[in-house]
């Protein structure tokens, strides 16, 4: 079973907030913009209370008798402007917060992702690819709804929340002492309530995030699951992973739903309260009409924002537990790191590169128990072209994944032009080395890109010569739009043998001194086989070469055959030497071409 090696151990606090403020602080201007705008909405909502109460006094209680209908206007005109101000100010808000919501998510996306790609396989090796994209896309986006909404609304509600509180002791000092206690006998029970639900929106976005991981894995994998008619068993396993996922999520949505509930009952149950003892005091004339207008307004302010702060907290421990899970990717190590100084390599050969892997021992980290490789060394001479052979398993793609340096070995060391490659900038060694792997990955683009993937700043001609070299122009001119056809997802509209072609013009066109071909003719039929194998002799010029092969037939002609068996050389040679010495690999020739002429 894979691994989740997003999920941590929950931290239980909104402190995971913090790990945000590299991508907050770039901003300080827009959110100073944004503050100055919500400064003058807040305090223009707490301006209209207040001039409710002169207006009930004023205009239309006792001392307003007698007053001119000029003077009532004056007031009516003081409130519209104040309306006006809290539009003005209110709609600046809105766009300042968006825009920071909708700038910040970009940025941490880009810094997620940008981070993601430079990890190693091992990192690949116990992450879902699918969980990644839900930590791209639900967990950002609930980012995004703080920082774009969440936060300012609490900042909004905050400041109504004290200075409602402010103007509710001005307006009556008793009925809001009274109001205060209540209000905090209030309060725990929903702030001790918010902490289930944080949990619960925790586990709600891991079951997405499990059912995302799902849904990439089977995806890519349509043809299997075809081949092996499995489409209502897969989508029965969809369908139980979503149905957890909104299980988990309802579970969410009725403990949040209870805790709105309990925070509007018991808020405006005590408002109430104090209201009915307001009442009592302005008809025993120890308050104004319009000074009880106005505290249930201000009351009203105060109880309205402490309902929404405490929405605004549910949000918040989503977006918490969100940035705890962005933080880990973000915090996970690749042990495979360029030097901090690193060394340069000597100018091109002219004749390939020299490569040497010396007492090499391997294990994968997920497997430490069984060694891929051990003890193993090869020398291999510029221009010279080495075959890797064996049985399935022996080691032979672990090799090159070594050369490339996706992992380090745990003894040994392997050397490019006499320089250690742990001591290269990984971009100098994997640009020094080109490759056609067994699984050609084609991508989502045309013809002419997908090549000039190989050399991103390479001309049209150079891409079409490429291809010409890798016997690929053929097809690619009979396409209906030539090297402008798109290839569609994966390269699911080409033929195996013509997406081989592809990865192998790929390779020419990086035009590398060293060559690693990875079963490079496995997905050619025999014609294409000829014309592409005699490609591959002519890119071999002038640059070294290994070539991993089942097809014994297309190492034959190597100046040297390596053949391996769990993990280690058991022979060396060539072709006719290994023939007579009768070992394995003679075996296997010898089952390879028995099998090859019962086929015939």
């Amino acid at each position: 079973m894979t691994k989740n090696t997003t999920q941590e151990p929950q931290k239980g606090s909104l402190a995971m907030l913090r790990g945000l403020m590299p991508f907050l602080s770039p901003y300080r201007r827009q959110f100073t913009l944004a503050g100055i705008a919500l400064l003058v909405a807040a305090s223009a909502t707490l301006a209209i209370p207040y001039a409710f109460k002169q207006m009930i006094d004023l205009g239309f209680g006792a001392s307003g008798v007698g007053s001119s209908s000029s003077h009532i206007d004056l007031y009516f005109l003081a409130l519209f402007g104040v309306a006006s101000i809290l539009a003005v100010a209110t709609a600046a808000r809105f766009y300042m917060v968006s825009w920071l919501g909708e700038r910040v998510t970009a940025d941490l996306r880009g810094a997620v992702y940008a981070h993601v790609v430079t990890q190693s396989p091992q990192f690949f090796e116990t992450t879902k690819s699918g969980e990644v994209l839900s930590r791209l896309t639900a967990d950002t986006t609930l980012i995004q709804a703080l920082v774009g909404t969440s936060v300012s609304m609490a900042l909004r509600n905050f400041l109504l929340f004290v200075g409602g509180l402010i103007m509710l002791f001005v307006t009556s000092v008793k009925l809001s002492s009274i109001i205060i206690v209540m209000l905090a006998l209030v309060v725990l029970p929903i702030v001790f309530y918010g902490r289930r639900v944080r949990k619960l929106s925790r586990a709600s976005q891991d079951r997405i995030a499990d059912a995302s991981g799902l849904a990439g894995e089977i995806l890519n994998a349509m043809p299997t699951v075809q081949a092996f008619t499995h489409e209502t068993i897969e989508a029965q396993r969809f369908s139980s992973s979503v149905e957890r996922a909104f299980q988990t999520a309802m579970e969410r949505i009725r403990a949040r739903a209870g805790l709105t509930m309990m925070a509007i009952l018991l808020v405006f149950g005590a408002i109430v309260f104090v209201l009915w003892l307001g009442a009592h005091a302005v008809i025993q004339g120890r308050m104004t009409g319009g000074e009880l207008g106005q505290f249930i307004l201000y009351a009203s302010l105060v109880a309205g924002s402490l309902g929404a702060l405490s929405e605004v907290l549910g949000d918040a421990q989503r977006a918490a537990g969100a940035t705890e899970r962005l933080l880990h990717l973000m915090r996970a190590h690749s042990p495979v790191q360029s030097p901090l100084l690193p060394e340069k390599l000597p100018p091109r050969p002219a004749n390939g590169a020299a490569l040497v892997l010396q007492d090499i021992d391997f294990h994968y980290p997920s497997r430490p128990d069984t060694g891929a490789l051990q003890n193993l060394s090869i020398v291999v001479a510029p221009g010279e072209t080495v075959a890797i052979v064996g049985p399935s398993g022996a080691g032979k793609t672990t090799l090159f994944q070594l050369v490339l340096r996706f992992y380090d070995p745990q003894q040994g060391s392997v050397l490019l032009d006499g320089v250690d490659i742990k001591y290269l900038d990984l971009h100098d060694l994997r640009n020094a080395i080109g490759i056609v792997p067994q699984d050609t990955v084609i991508f989502s683009d045309n013809a002419m890109e997908n090549i000039r993937y190989g050399k991103v700043d390479a001309s049209d001609e150079e891409v079409i010569a490429a291809a010409k070299m890798a016997a690929a122009d053929e097809f690619i001119a009979r396409l209906p739009s030539g090297y402008q056809t798109f290839l569609g997802e994966r390269g699911g509209r080409r033929s195996g043998g013509q997406r081989q072609r592809i990865a192998i013009a790929r390779a020419m066109l990086k035009n590398p001194p060293l060559l690693l071909l990875d079963e490079a003719t496995s997905a050619l039929d025999a014609e294409s086989e000829r014309a592409v194998q005699g490609a591959l002799e002519a890119a071999m010029v002038g640059r070294t070469t290994l070539v991993i092969a089942h097809r014994l037939a297309t190492v034959q002609r190597a100046d040297r055959i390596i053949v391996l068996e769990h993990g280690r050389i058991v022979e060396t040679g060539t072709h006719a030497s290994l023939i007579a010495a009768d070992g394995l690999y003679a075996s296997l020739a010898a089952l390879q071409f028995n099998s090859d002429a019962s086929a015939k």
